[in-house]
């Protein structure tokens, strides 16, 4: 007799997760890591969730062993194999033929491939397995940025690429530590948005996210390649295959940088309607990082909008989002966020909102030694050297086309115009030299509308 398929809803709901968490106590913080899982319990998984990858993934291949089954679902091989052996007696599937270590292949019977229709309408996400929420919580706590305290050394090696005074480190240093928010405000060109891209490398290297998540039976997409990189894993790590929870994926601190394409959607968890699966917001990708407000007050929506929507995260440092059945979900908001704007603060947002970030930071116009300094920091890695016949050429730059004309110093203005002179001398075929001639041809393209 052929068995009937189950009737229970295709992807169950798990536990409601508790919205906030004590941090682990096993957890050395800087040093959590996802232990690795033998069961589908410990995993936190109904197995109708586990079932349902396993038949859509058949689908797609045709036939697949167990081995290669387990490796797609991130999930061990141990469990799957007897569950394939579950569904086998169940003739959901068949073995095509034997593998190794006892292993076979599988695939499909016709209740089988009904069965897999069905799950593929209830949702159409094949890969890793999801980790439930209540577990991506346990892990972001395990990991927060609240509990890493940056010194002097730590922000020299973040910004070792970046000419930055002693007096902004002065005042950063406390920023970082605060893990909150901050604004850093000035002029365009100053290299706000290279300070920001530079403070999450402060507090650490590496952290661990799930590759999906799971809650009430919706799959949300967290790992996103435009976004996250993927940390390289040393060779002689103690790390290594099968001692990890492999639906977690080791990647960089994330810093993640949003400009005028931000609106309110985009704070929100996005739901395909098509394929049935979310995508996560920007502010949960950006978890145990930095996310980056670039060029804030010319977004397509009201700075008192979106500065409205986050009063409560910033405060609290957990946030609500609404899943796609209406459901409020509480997670951690644990990242700093990063305001850069080319305005005053004060004119984009009210006192409420502008205690909850306690730092502002104005990142100045550089004085004449330190906009000399930024030649010779910049130019060896774009082939010039800096002698004395490329001082005097400085020093004719910054006479003819800054003091007569009184036009203010601006940090990338160096680099811009030695990249001028550089495309310059390789279209022409010279060798790379600075000299007046070259700064005036990159000045008269440069600073035309300027």
């Amino acid at each position: 007799m052929i068995a009937q398929p189950p009737q229970r809803p295709l992807e169950p709901k798990p536990s409601t997760p508790a919205p906030v968490v004590e941090i682990p106590k096993p957890a050395v913080l800087g040093h959590w890591f996802p232990k690795p899982i033998k069961t589908f319990a410990e995993a936190g998984l109904d197995t109708a969730v586990v079932e349902s990858l396993i038949l859509k993934y058949l689908v797609g291949v045709g036939s697949a062993t167990g081995g290669q089954i387990a490796t797609e679902l991130c999930l061990p091989g141990e469990p799957i194999i007897e569950y394939l052996a579950l569904l086998k007696h169940q003739q959901i599937v068949v073995h095509v033929a034997a593998a190794a270590m006892g292993d076979f292949t599988y695939r499909l019977t016709e209740v089988g491939m009904d069965r897999a229709q069905r799950y593929l309408r209830e949702s159409m996400y094949v890969g890793p397995a999801p980790v439930p929420v209540d577990q991506y919580i346990y892990g972001m706590l395990g990991q927060t940025i609240t509990k890493c305290h940056p010194k002097q050394e730590d922000l020299n090696r973040a910004f070792s690429d970046l000419l930055v005074s002693h007096e902004m480190f002065e005042i950063l240093g406390p920023a970082i530590n605060s893990g909150r928010g901050m604004f850093l405000y000035g002029y365009p060109g100053n290299g706000k948005t290279s300070i920001a891209e530079r403070i999450t490398r402060c507090f650490g290297d590496s952290i661990y996210i799930p590759k999906c998540l799971i809650c009430d039976g919706f799959i949300i997409k967290l790992f996103d390649t435009a976004n996250h990189s993927i940390a390289e894993q040393r060779k002689d790590s103690i790390f290594k295959q099968g001692k990890l929870d492999n639906r977690w994926v080791k990647i960089t601190r994330p810093t993640i940088i949003v400009g005028g394409e931000l609106t309110m959607e985009t704070l929100e968890i996005q739901y395909n309607e098509t394929s049935k699966v979310c995508e996560a917001p920007v502010q949960l990708k950006s978890n145990c990082g930095t996310l980056v407000i670039d060029d804030f007050g010319r977004q397509r929506i009201e700075p008192a909008q979106l500065l409205n929507r986050w009063i409560v995260p910033l405060e609290k440092r957990y946030d609500f989002l609404t899943m796609p059945n209406g459901k409020k979900l509480q997670v951690p908001f644990d990242q700093l966020i990063i305001f850069s704007t080319n305005l005053e603060p004060k004119d984009l947002c009210d006192d409420a909102f502008l205690r909850r970030i306690p730092y502002k930071i104005n990142v100045p116009d550089p004085t004449e030694t330190q906009y000399r300094k930024l030649f010779e920091f910049v130019a060896p890695g774009l082939g010039f050297t800096i002698d004395d016949q490329a001082r005097k050429s400085i020093d004719y730059v910054i006479e003819t086309y800054y003091k007569k004309t009184g036009r203010p110093f601006r940090c990338c203005q160096p680099r811009d115009l030695m990249l001028q002179v550089k495309n310059r001398c390789l279209y022409t075929g010279r060798e790379p030299l600075l000299t007046p001639e070259m700064f005036d041809y990159a000045a008269s393209v440069y600073f035309t509308v300027m």
